[in-house]
């Protein structure tokens, strides 16, 4: 979608109230006027608890529909007011995308004895006990809902390990034996291989495991209408699976089914080995540029921004990257927090909203803050200005000025729909300034920074160039002074 923004509406710390649909029923109309193009909901399916945020799965099938786990709606609401949601965001012309847990299951709903192996967490090729029999809790029977939409039952077969042993009361990582069992082998290699990540891991190498993971994303696309997935945790989930998996969703719901996966890994070239496997079906979050925002806010004027895009997605694999500052899993208060520091937000968000490479998603927290222990503001006002920028006037080609560490520049020029200039200024030192070219017709006009960062005017010269500043530590946005945003 040209310029399209993709919005993460959700943030860890939400309240457990049940009333998230109703919520971001309210906010969709100044989502849909900033230029949300598509909106990333949260895991609707029922975890363990009602507090359980979704990333617990326990029955996939139930979106809050069903007596389980102490409660019928989800963290988030009913499947009711989860329908009417998506039916509204579709009425505005945005485009909806799941959460989907497929690496795990949890919250089972009794134990089962089978013989397994202890291995070594920070080998899991490396066994440490000799095989025994544990107990497991890898029963998942779904009395409640009675075999609706689905009668598939889930039993130790269809799992490769579990981190309790209900016999000893021993935790540890536990690998599943059997015939034609063991750790599947296209993941990544971190600890080894990283297919165990948490709770019960699922087995994406059984027949039947992988049949009725494509039958229930056949059943939850039409069920819901949804235009995509976000792919939770695929560095843990065998990539001949995804492969698969996502050439089953492409065949049944078409080329344009959006598949964005969670390849958290910040080392580009296993991100493009990823991208290879599963035949670039999937977009990935760019980690690695995640990354370079965070040692930036953290390294100011010693980070050198002519290096921000380096080791990225959006450098290498431009159409494939989803950019980002931070999301649930960086947010302070998680295992993966690297949240970026506040005196840097605008400027990471003017580099993935104001270029022409990526596709750029504004997290929740950022927007309106984030909940919880280390409760943190949001940005509204200043990613409202940024997002019309790229919606109304950030098109066309570019021209880069990457010439100092701490002083970087570049001007869209737009199209013959957008005619309007953009030039954007970023500095990590002092006020600085940088001389570019604009192109023609526009000596004499004067442009103003629309970030309200720096007040100062510029007027282009007869060569239609123009002195376009930034102040310290900020970014500041340029365009032809009255124009509307």
């Amino acid at each position: 979608m040209n310029n399209g923004i993709l919005f993460q509406g959700f943030e860890w710390f939400l309240p457990d109230n049940g009333n998230y649909y109703k919520d971001m029923h309210l906010k969709l109309d100044e989502l849909e006027s900033m230029g949300i193009t598509a909106i990333w909901l949260p895991p609707v399916s029922k975890g363990t608890w009602s507090n359980d945020t979704g990333y617990g799965p326990y029955d996939l099938y139930d979106l809050g529909e069903f007596d389980q786990k102490g409660t019928v709606r989800t963290k988030y609401g009913t499947k009711d007011e989860l329908v009417n949601l998506i039916n509204a965001i579709h009425e505005r012309g945005i485009q909806v995308y799941a959460d989907v847990v497929l690496n795990h299951k949890a919250g089972a709903d009794s134990s089962e004895k089978f013989m397994a192996v202890k291995v070594d967490s920070n080998d899991r090729t490396k066994q440490i006990e000799e095989p025994r029999e544990i107990e497991g809790w890898t029963g998942f029977n779904f009395q409640a809902r009675q075999n609706k939409y689905s009668d598939f039952k889930w039993n130790f077969n269809h799992f490769t390990g579990v981190d309790f042993d209900q016999l000893s009361g021993d935790k540890g990582i536990f690998r599943i034996l059997g015939e034609n069992k063991g750790w599947n082998l296209s993941v990544s290699k971190e600890f080894g291989n990283f297919d165990y990540l948490m709770f019960t891991n699922i087995d994406h190498a059984h027949p039947q495991v992988r049949e009725e993971l494509k039958k229930w994303a056949d059943w939850f696309i039409e069920e819901l209408h949804l235009d995509g997935f976000r792919m939770d945790a695929v560095k843990h989930i065998d990539s001949t699976f995804m492969n698969e998996f996502t050439n089953h969703l492409k065949s049944q719901h078409g080329d344009n089914f959006y598949i964005l996966g969670e390849f958290w890994d910040s080392n580009v070239n296993a991100n493009e080995k990823y991208l290879s496997d599963t035949e670039y079906d999937i977009a990935l979050l760019d980690v690695g540029l995640h990354y370079n925002f965070f040692s930036a806010s953290h390294n100011g004027e010693s980070f050198d921004l002519r290096t921000i895009f380096d080791n990225s997605v959006v450098k290498l694999n431009p159409s494939k990257s989803v950019t980002f500052v931070d999301n649930h899993d960086s947010q302070p208060g998680q295992s993966l927090a690297s949240f970026v520091e506040p005196w840097f937000k605008e400027i990471a968000y003017g580099l993935i909203l104001l270029r022409q490479d990526g596709y750029p998603c504004i997290f929740y927290g950022d927007y309106y803050g984030t909940g919880g222990e280390y409760a943190t503001q949001g940005f509204k006002d200043k990613l409202d200005v940024l997002s019309m920028i790229r919606k109304n006037h950030a098109y066309g080609s570019q021209d880069d000025y990457f010439n100092e560490p701490n002083l970087i520049g570049w001007v869209r020029h737009g199209d013959e729909e957008h005619t309007h200039k953009v030039v954007v200024v970023v500095s990590t030192k002092e006020k600085r300034s940088i001389r570019m070219f604009l192109g023609e017709d526009q000596a004499s006009k004067v442009y103003a920074d629309f970030t309200g960062n720096c007040l100062d005017k510029v007027q282009i010269d007869d060569d239609n160039y123009g002195e376009f500043i930034a102040e310290a530590g900020s970014i500041s946005v340029w365009l032809e002074d009255g124009i509307n945003l």
